[in-house]
């Protein structure tokens, strides 16, 4: 497992203190409960709108390569492994959250599966800031559920298209309407619902062919 700032490790892991959990839905950590720290912007997606999620992309996880971009408590990436997702990246920028994850995945023993990056989304992206070529390999889903008062969606929307797979989706989660977050016109919405003031839905990249 590759990680970041390993020499910070342990004095985050001591400064670290669970304040909730989170249950693991289905798949093979079924009811695990995943830790998280209270940290601003960080709020897990809500049990009936996971559940819906990853109904949708029952046929969508298995062996997969996955990006949990915003990952906060990584409830979408632990639950996509447990469903036979064969790989994820976690991005999270607060270090405390980071060790918890880092710790979680040692729990579940979950090592092999996972790259762990203590980094902002727009860094982790960028070609030169995390270390890591996130392009290297494409990406068959990635979770895009940035904390909503720092309106990030269509910044990292442009920066993830050229990250996906043939075929590859994305999930967006927001706190409006999907279609007044400024997504590329070469998306296109295939499931979307609400959930009280949540909007969600899943889309597919399909580059427009242009003509002369």
């Amino acid at each position: 497992m590759a990680r970041s700032r390993p020499h910070s490790l342990n004095a985050a892991l001591t400064a670290s203190t669970p304040t909730s959990t989170v249950r693991i839905i289905g798949g093979k950590w079924k009811r695990r409960s995943i830790p998280f720290v209270a940290a601003e912007g960080l709020r897990p997606t809500p049990d009936r709108l996971r559940e819906t999620l990853f109904n949708w992309l029952m046929w969508e996880i298995s062996g997969k390569r996955i990006l949990d971009l915003c990952a906060g408590s990584g409830a979408l990436g632990f639950e996509a492994l447990s469903r036979g997702a064969a790989f994820c990246t976690f991005v999270e920028p607060n270090a405390r959250q980071h060790a918890q994850i880092l710790q979680t995945i040692k729990t579940l023993d979950a090592e092999t599966q996972t790259t762990v990056l203590c980094q902002t989304a727009q860094h982790a992206l960028s070609p030169s800031g995390s270390g890591h070529d996130l392009s290297s390999n494409p990406f068959d889903g990635i979770f895009l559920d940035p904390p909503y008062s720092l309106n990030l969606w269509a910044e990292l929307a442009v920066q993830v298209t050229p990250l996906l797979a043939p075929n590859g989706w994305v999930y967006v989660e927001a706190d409006r309407a999907l279609d007044t977050l400024g997504l590329p016109d070469s998306w296109d919405m295939i499931k979307s619902t609400r959930v009280g003031s949540i909007c969600a839905g899943i889309f597919r990249h399909s580059p427009k062919l242009t003509q002369d």
